[in-house]
């Protein structure tokens, strides 16, 4: 449930949980242009810059966030990227989010874009895509101490913030600030409406020069600062794979995690060459008529079902971005059928939490033609993609190239009077030189990375076109296979079903005994549609598509270096299985926010979770396993 929040007659927002007000009296915008923005020489500071990285300690409302995105909107000498990462234990509700921001006109169309994407704030990290993706948002849901050990970047600019000392001690504990210095490189500009002894002698501890200013009436005074410690640091160096100016990166595949990786790093500025061994993009795994996007859900909220969640949220504005609903893709939700008696729901989930995904009720079964006494989870934010669409329009952006026809059978260092990488074809032939070099095709990386444990998986669907207005249900249903229809195609309505799964084997033919093998699924899943497309079936008017999906032996993707050495610059983005269209820009973002030393889209253990160096941290008898 969202966080209570109590309104005041004259319209000043008060904390209940902490018996404590919002903000000053003078309004919370005046307040984050006064103490934040200007504390910390904002918008000046990131003038010409290619990305600034704003930490702050309790987002409250957002209405520090929503001034420092409109005054970045408003400078003509922005930095590319915004990046704001925020922590904020209790989050409001979507309506007081709103409320707040009404008596600020400048940030009210702000706020609604901020809204649209307030949904399901479960305890974690949370990327919110913005302004095209130039500015990023990383809501982290949870206690201060906890959230701030989850993440790790050098931050520009620190803005502390929350209810009073008095009201709220833990937020300004020297352990919380002690963390907060950890983002601190030298010269970090900091500020805070407190001027608190303690607060002021704790970050003087941590290395931080701080000075009471006037403040922002009834305020008298405020608190800015530096970090500018008097004793040598001793901070990690920056990671070997660190870049600070962007250059010219090789992609090598055209499909969805090619692609999500070209449009992340053009984003940042990149110049960016995609390779590929077909006649066009998306002609492997990705070519899949239309796919379903929905996340895992385990009742112990497992790292899969937390992957899955961060995939669809990176995904889910760019689908909206760049594709047309309805056309392109789908929010139609999803339905989860599930064997009797498996919920597979975390305790305390319900209808009314910030999960998006809850049981299904009886009166939704039987709209989808499923019997009243299913169990099956409904899936809010999930629904039906055209992957081949996404590639084309991810793969469109600007400051991408695309290449078709390039097999790719080695890559080798250049010589030192021209440092990068050379990526050469069949006959020695040199493709291209880079800075960096990418490894994102499918099972085909296993040519360019054979180290890694990748494993092959066949799957076959079978599809067809069927009248407009047919008796499908329009909402996809998952299980043991899954159904997709209602999607508008070229005379009629797209509908898919399958699929097989096949371990192991690479081989792209067409099986015309696994039409059959998908029907009696279909039969399971949905015996009505089944019993609909049953002619269909029979006639032989039911098409076939076949695809090799690329696994790891333990079925997370796999983002990081190609080899233990991260200085070698050339890295892979593989391994996303059958769920590509779940992990494709969540582990872009991942591999540009490694690259630029960016705030992590997700929790560093999570991020852990995805790196090929979890590969090569295992003894050899404990290296990933390809058994099922």
């Amino acid at each position: 449930m969202a966080e209570p929040v109590e309104w005041r007659a004259d319209g000043i927002p008060r904390s209940a949980r902490f018996d404590d007000i919002y903000h000053s009296e003078s309004g919370g915008a005046a307040q984050a242009r006064y103490v934040f923005l200007g504390g910390c020489g904002l918008p000046a500071a990131w003038s010409g810059k290619p990305q600034w990285r704003i930490l702050e300690t309790g987002f409250g409302f957002g209405l520090n966030f929503l001034t420092t995105w409109q005054a970045w909107r408003a400078d003509p000498n922005r930095c590319r990227l915004l990046h704001f990462v925020s922590i904020e234990a209790y989050p409001v509700s979507r309506d007081d989010l709103l409320r707040a921001a009404a008596s600020s006109p400048e940030l009210l169309p702000l706020a609604r874009e901020l809204a649209a994407q307030w949904h399901g704030l479960l305890p974690g990290f949370h990327r919110i895509w913005l302004d095209k993706g130039q500015v990023l948002l990383t809501l982290c849901i949870g206690d201060v101490q906890p959230m701030l050990r989850a993440q790790r970047f050098d931050a520009d600019s620190i803005y502390l913030d929350g209810f009073s000392p008095q009201r709220n001690p833990q937020m300004w504990s020297a352990e919380t600030l002690k963390s907060a210095s950890r983002f601190a490189r030298r010269g970090t500009r900091i500020a805070t409406w407190t001027i608190a002894r303690t607060v002021r002698d704790a970050l003087a501890q941590c290395g931080f020069k701080v000075a009471k200013t006037p403040g922002l009436p009834p305020k008298r005074d405020c608190l800015h600062g530096v970090y500018d410690p008097a004793w040598e640091l001793r901070r990690r160096d920056p990671s070997p794979e660190e870049v600070t100016q962007p250059g010219h990166c090789i992609v090598i595949g055209a499909g969805l995690a090619g692609a999500a990786v070209a449009s992340s790093l053009a984003r940042r500025g990149w110049s960016v060459t995609v390779l590929d061994a077909s006649a066009q993009p998306a002609t492997g795994a990705s070519s899949l008529p239309v796919g379903v996007l929905a996340p895992h859900v385990s009742p112990d909220d497992a790292l899969l079902s937390r992957l899955t969640r961060a995939g669809i949220r990176a995904v889910w504005p760019q689908l909206g971005q760049w594709l047309v609903e309805g056309r392109d893709w789908g929010a139609t939700g999803v339905v989860e059928r599930r064997a009797p008696g498996d919920a597979r729901l975390p305790a305390g989930w319900s209808a009314e939490g910030p999960n998006e995904s809850w049981l299904a009720t009886a009166e939704q079964l039987h709209a989808l033609g499923l019997p009243a006494d299913a169990k099956a989870i409904r899936h809010v934010r999930a629904g039906w993609v055209r992957p081949a669409r996404l590639v084309k329009a991810w793969l469109a952006q600007p400051g991408i190239r695309v290449e078709t026809g390039r097999h790719v059978t080695g890559i080798e260092r250049s010589n030192e009077s021209t440092p990068g990488w050379i990526v050469r074809g069949e006959n020695g032939e040199p493709f291209a030189q880079a800075d960096k070099v990418v490894i994102a095709a499918g099972f085909d990386s296993r040519i360019l990375a054979p180290d890694l444990p990748l494993q092959p998986v066949r799957g076959q669907v079978a599809w067809g076109v069927a009248p407009h207005g047919s008796a499908l249900p329009a909402v996809p249903i998952n299980g043991d296979g899954h159904l997709i229809a209602q999607v508008p195609d070229d005379g009629g309505e797209l509908w898919l079903t399958g699929a097989t799964f096949d371990r192991d084997s690479d081989d792209p033919a067409l099986r015309p005994d696994e039409n059959e093998v998908n029907l009696e699924k279909l039969r399971r899943l949905h015996p009505d549609a089944a019993a609909h497309l049953f002619a269909d079936f029979q006639s032989g008017r039911v098409h076939a598509w076949a695809g090799i999906r690329c696994a790891s032996g333990d079925r997370r993707p796999l983002v990081g270096p190609l080899r233990p050495d991260a200085e070698d610059g050339v890295w892979v983005c593989t391994a996303l299985g059958s769920r590509g269209m779940s992990f494709a820009a969540l582990c872009a973002e991942l591999l540009a926010a490694r690259w630029h030393g960016e705030p992590l889209p997700l929790p560093a253990k999570l991020a852990s979770a995805l790196d090929t160096r979890r590969v090569w941290a295992r003894p050899p008898t404990q290296k990933l396993s390809s058994a099922p």
